[in-house]
């Protein structure tokens, strides 16, 4: 029975990053960073489990890629750290950073190997060159730069966090209680992502796939008097608006079920319930742009989008071009990758009767090219 935990720390915000995608959502081939990282360290090594720490707006989309044990991390790396811990029930836990994409398997090996050698096992590299420290040239020989996957005894670790003091890695910690170090030699090739620019020297990530996902989004409502009427994210001139918990942009609605559909992540309801009151007569422009943010963050590129109206009244073309220019302009892309279309149905069915609206939406994405930039 495997006597180990492998927790993986992927809930940051990519703040040194500084790029739209957040690095744990590069696309690694298919698989975003935090995947291919729990893959490939999960078949080098004999875990009991693997778990993972994600974001609090992303614990829910990464639960859909797979069988993976995803606990909701917190303000701090440390108290995302104590969030994974609780579900430790192994005595050892192995615990490295999203961002150090492609440890060497001869490097973990030291590691597990220096198991019984302390509470904790520490790889780290050395320094080749002079070191200055507050003006002052210091012993180089005395320098290390410390490197994960640490190894800790699960209980010293605990302990060793339970702390208001914030540490940058598990080691820290338990050396302040006292906890034994040993240290053991890391590797050059297990560089951490912290700026972009970081990736050129890690050839063990490749480039994400070149493939198109779609979705299709569909959404009616009901006309209702005595309320403004918005469409596609702009004011029409009618005596109806659309009854609606939200401010009932039927367009926008459907093209966010369009988007959500196309990256695989569910529909409109489960992340603007009508039970919540929170979203009380909400713009439906400040919710396309939300979708937009987390689908961007996420590692995609939204390509295009085409959306048809079927409406008996009002009439709708005085408004397509403002509807495209509005649209394109909170998706980020060209208007000319915004189609809207306008159709009657002859006067047929609860539209043609004039009860309502109804749209369908269809949308295309991408993965975010990290290697092309």
């Amino acid at each position: 029975m495997p006597d180990l935990t492998l927790v993986i720390l992927s809930a940051g915000n990519s703040t040194r990053f500084a790029q739209r995608v957040k690095k744990q959502w590069l696309r690694i081939g298919e698989k975003p960073l935090w995947q291919f990282v729990a893959d490939t360290l999960a078949g080098e090594i004999d875990a009991k489990s693997c778990i993972i720490t994600a974001h609090p707006d992303e614990a829910a989309y990464m639960r859909l890629h797979g069988d993976y044990t995803i606990v909701t991390g917190g303000a701090s790396r440390q108290e995302s750290l104590k969030n994974a811990l609780e579900k430790v029930e192994t005595p050892w836990v192995l615990v490295t950073d999203v961002a150090r994409a492609c440890v060497p398997e001869t490097m973990l090996q030291r590691i597990l190997e220096a198991r019984e050698r302390a509470d904790i096992i520490v790889p780290y590299l050395a320094v080749s060159d002079t070191v200055v420290y507050q003006n002052e040239t210091i012993n180089r020989d005395e320098v290390k730069l410390i490197q994960t996957p640490q190894l800790s005894r699960t209980e010293t670790l605990r302990k060793a966090l339970d702390s208001e003091v914030l540490y940058t890695d598990d080691s820290s910690a338990v050396k302040a209680i006292g906890g034994t170090v040993y240290y053991v030699k890391g590797s050059i090739n297990a560089k951490k992502i912290t700026v972009f620019d970081d990736l050129e020297a890690l050839p063990c990530l490749k480039a994400p796939t070149a493939s198109i996902k779609t979705g299709i989004g569909f959404d009616v409502h009901r006309f209702c008097r005595d309320r403004e009427m918005v469409l596609g994210g702009v004011v029409i001139d009618s005596e109806f608006g659309f009854e609606a918990h939200s401010d009932g942009d039927v367009a926008l609605h459907a093209l966010i079920d369009a988007l959500l559909g196309a990256i695989g992540a569910g529909d409109i309801g489960e992340l603007y319930p009508d039970t919540d009151m929170a979203n009380k007569d909400i713009d439906s422009k400040k919710m396309l742009a939300e979708v937009v943010r987390f689908i961007t963050g996420t590692g995609h590129e939204i390509e295009n989008v085409d959306i048809t109206i079927m409406a008996q009244t009002p009439k709708l073309s005085p408004y397509k071009e403002r509807m495209r220019e509005t649209i394109s302009r909170i998706l980020g892309i060209a208007p000319i990758n915004v189609n809207i279309k306008a159709t009657t149905t002859e006067k047929l069915g609860f539209v043609g009767r004039k009860e309502g609206v109804a749209v369908e939406a269809a949308a295309s994405v991408k993965y975010y090219n990290w290697k092309r930039i």
